[in-house]
């Protein structure tokens, strides 16, 4: 068949990104030179791929199911390089990382960052959403793999512990608990209290570590994540319970983190994948990075 892989590569980029002139500047191309190859490839294959309006290009249902084998053949084709060459020699395209918002600002950056200095072609997609949903991109193959504190109980989902992160009081520094060493959780309902909502996995987590503290924190405001939480409490609104990871880096001009106890609470963070299934050569490269996190976590 008259194409090559240059014109396989250049299906995949406009079928990701649902435009000609995104897809030709991902590879590097002129766009008319990008439609030639698009051109070349449905022309070989005798088969309309491609749907294109002035907005958006989608694919056809040939398109789709072509798309959905090209991706296979082209990652068995990564694994090949890999094995024989390295991994400069692969085409290390795309890597899909689903993450918990209390990770991605403090954690996953730092891992990212050390990633793409290593492999600066290399395109990183950051699901950053709730711990239930983070698994479900994993389990069903959405993302390659994620970072979460949830699903270490499930059968078809591998979960492997990377590092423990303890919950702490978040305020201003201005914040009468700013100078403590530590906090206990009951004297956290003498303040205003900022916590997470009812369908937030850090709020099933913290019910069930309190469900024994007779006075516990009634909050006065309640937010989905915890990137919000300290939002509000820089704004001095109150004093939010947060996991450690969260905090923004050490000489923030207006924060401070307090340790809580009575009782100390935690969460284990792991990477989780699916069972079944390899991952791509690009992405277990950025998931053994994450295995090392903990080590760049302590470096920053």
């Amino acid at each position: 068949m008259n194409f090559d892989i240059h014109d396989l590569i250049a299906f995949r980029a406009v079928a990701e990104l649902g435009s000609f002139r995104k897809a030709a500047e991902s590879i590097h191309i002129s766009q008319p030179a990008f439609s030639r190859r698009i051109e070349k490839l449905e022309q070989a294959l005798d088969a309309k791929l491609l749907e294109r309006t002035t907005r958006k290009v989608n694919l056809t249902p040939i398109g789709r199911e072509f798309d959905k084998q090209l991706r296979q053949i082209l990652d068995a084709l990564d694994v090949t390089l890999l094995n024989i060459r390295g991994v400069a020699a692969t085409r290390m395209g795309e890597v899909t990382v689903a993450c918990v918002p209390s990770a991605v600002n403090y954690f996953l950056s730092d891992v990212v960052k050390v990633f793409h200095d290593r492999y600066p072609k290399t395109r990183v997609r950051v699901l950053d959403d709730s711990g239930n949903k983070v698994l479900m991109a994993v389990a069903e193959g959405e993302a390659d793999f994620g970072l979460s504190f949830t699903g270490s109980q499930e059968n078809n989902i591998e979960f492997t512990p990377i590092f423990e992160d303890r919950f702490v009081a978040a305020c201003r520094k201005d914040h009468a608990l700013a100078k403590l060493k530590s906090v206990r959780w009951s004297e956290l309902a003498e303040h205003n209290y900022i916590s997470y909502s009812k369908v937030s996995g850090n709020r099933v987590l913290l019910d069930q570590a309190l469900a024994g503290l007779p006075d516990q924190p009634r909050s006065l405001y309640e937010t989905q994540h915890g990137t919000t939480m300290i939002g509000l409490a820089e704004a001095g609104l109150g004093v939010a319970a947060v996991p450690a990871m969260a905090m923004p880096r050490k000489g923030h001009p207006l924060l401070v983190s307090v340790p809580l106890t009575e009782p100390v609470v935690t969460r284990t963070m792991g990477l989780i994948r699916r069972r079944s299934g390899l991952l791509t050569p690009a992405a277990q490269q950025l998931y053994d990075l994450f295995l090392k996190g903990k080590r760049l976590r302590k470096l920053r």
